[in-house]
């Protein structure tokens, strides 16, 4: 049995403007510019210029007389073919831009350069091997990871070949392979572990090297060859022994190994695709007179406006007494156009206040700190500080402060550096985890590297300055620094 009733439900929609200002809070001060071209490009109704002052009523007396229009009794057209609800509505119509998938242009990517397993296989290239062995050195090369290195046996490798080609190849043969992929360019490419990448590193030197440095080479290869284990644990005094070798002889070794690249992949994209990377950033703050002066970088962004011919069409169309097809198609159009323009102008807009109103706040509450740069005058702040000052969603200051930057008279910093955890000192005051932090870079980097200071001396030390900090706390914020343990830090 059919029957009708009434249910009554909450549903939280975005409406286009809402999507323009959220997509919009994730673009960059460089990528806005582009953003903005591809959506003046793509919308006629969209142009360069600033808006004039009479514009706003006027486009709100076409919108008045666009609803007029649409309420217009045809028996061949209504509106609600083309505005229908949400369900019913493809997602690219939904889109400022109204640009149908269907109308993708898919072009072939490019490379500007060779890749590093390209390099591998132009090496392969120039060596005179059968096509079978071609076939595997190829295989080979392609299990080789982007650091350099080939993590897997020449038995698991002989494995797939089996099962995916039903060919039986010995690990043997596989074996040969690698040792000839091994003297390839990058040094070191091919390791099956780091100490094999390093030792075939110091091989190449000693094959090239005059004999007066060979003494120093073969010290260093010996380290790594037979006494890795103690070389990676800084166990030096077993290394001498062991060895034979006085300590100054181990200085020049251990230089000779420093020297050395871990990871021969990335040193051939540093050679060959060389990125340098420009920050450029979003805010400036300055100190004028003792007064912190914020100003938002727009790039090289323009001035947006509405078209004012798409406006006079849109008028011209709602006095026409026409009511054919063609002119309501055309209503539809420019209706739609415009509306586009007007979200995306808006967008831009609030975009622009929601940056400087979420920098402002963490301005006023680091004030101290970009009048001093004092690094111990960065107050302990998390992102429901500035939502709080802000007054806006958490969510929205995670967007702003994401890759994000500001130039100061001190230097350029990261949003997120102005963010830090509170932690206590022995009198019960708030400060900032970045302050002890700072100390322990400090006291480590005026350390005695023959005897480290450990976790437990850190701890100590700063209990003399009033802050408390318990031995793992210490060993998270050495990590957070990058700093090894007392052990890896040890020199002779």
């Amino acid at each position: 049995m059919l029957s009708q009733h009434l249910q009554q439900s909450l549903q939280q929609k975005m409406s286009p403007l809402q999507l323009q200002v959220v997509k919009l809070l994730g673009v960059t001060s460089v990528e806005l510019e582009d953003v903005i071209r591809k959506e003046i490009e793509e919308n006629p109704a969209l142009e360069e210029g600033r808006e004039e002052a009479d514009f706003d009523a006027e486009m709100e007396n076409n919108a008045d007389e666009m609803e007029e229009f649409g309420k217009k009794e045809d028996d061949d057209f209504n509106l609600e073919d083309y505005f229908g609800d949400d369900e019913d509505t493809p997602d690219y119509k939904l889109s400022v831009n109204n640009y149908s998938p269907d109308n993708e242009r898919n072009e072939v990517p490019t490379s500007a350069t060779v890749s590093f397993h390209e390099h591998l296989l132009n090496q392969l290239g120039e060596r005179t091997l059968s096509a079978d062995d071609c076939f595997l050195a190829e295989y080979i090369i392609g299990n080789i990871d982007d650091d350099g290195y080939l993590k897997r046996s020449a038995e698991e490798m002989a494995d797939d070949i089996l099962f995916q080609t039903s060919k039986s190849v010995a690990p043997s043969k596989i074996a040969d392979l690698i040792e000839i992929i091994q003297d390839f360019d990058p040094t070191g490419v091919g390791a099956r572990n780091l100490q094999e990448c390093l030792l075939l590193q110091i091989n190449r030197k000693i094959k090239s090297r005059e004999p007066k440095n060979d003494s120093i080479l073969h010290s260093s290869f010996s380290i790594l060859h037979s006494c890795f284990d103690d070389f990676s644990k800084r166990h030096y005094d077993k290394i001498m022994k062991k060895l034979n070798i006085s300590e100054e002889e181990l200085k020049q070794a251990i230089a000779e190994i420093t020297k050395l690249n871990p990871k021969p992949g990335n040193a051939w994209d540093n050679l060959w695709e060389k990125k340098t990377t420009e920050i450029t950033p979003d805010f400036v703050v300055e100190n004028i007179n003792g007064e912190l002066v914020l100003s938002l970088c727009g790039g090289d962004a323009p001035e947006l406006r509405v078209n004012k011919t798409y406006s006079e069409m849109l008028q011209s169309f709602s006095e026409s007494k026409k009511q054919s097809r063609e002119a309501k198609d055309a209503v539809v159009f420019v209706k739609q156009k415009l509306d586009a323009a007007k979200w995306f102008i808006e967008a831009v807009k609030q975009r622009q206040n929601t940056l400087l109103t979420t920098m402002n706040a963490i301005v006023r509450l680091q004030k101290d700190y970009f009048l001093t740069s004092d690094s111990a005058r960065l107050k302990p702040m998390i992102m429901k500080d500035v939502a709080d000052v802000a007054g806006f969603d958490i969510s929205t200051i995670s967007r702003v402060c994401s890759n994000r930057y500001v130039e100061t008279d001190f230097g350029i910093f990261p949003l997120k550096h102005f963010f830090t955890e509170a932690a206590q000192t022995e009198s019960g005051e708030e400060v900032s985890t970045r302050e002890i932090k700072n100390l322990l870079a400090e006291y480590i980097n005026n350390e005695d590297k023959r005897q480290p200071l450990t976790d437990d001396t850190l701890a100590a030390m700063l209990k003399t300055r009033g802050f408390i900090t318990a031995r793992r706390t210490v060993a998270k914020y050495r990590d957070q620094l990058g700093i090894p343990v007392a052990r890896l830090r040890k020199d002779i």
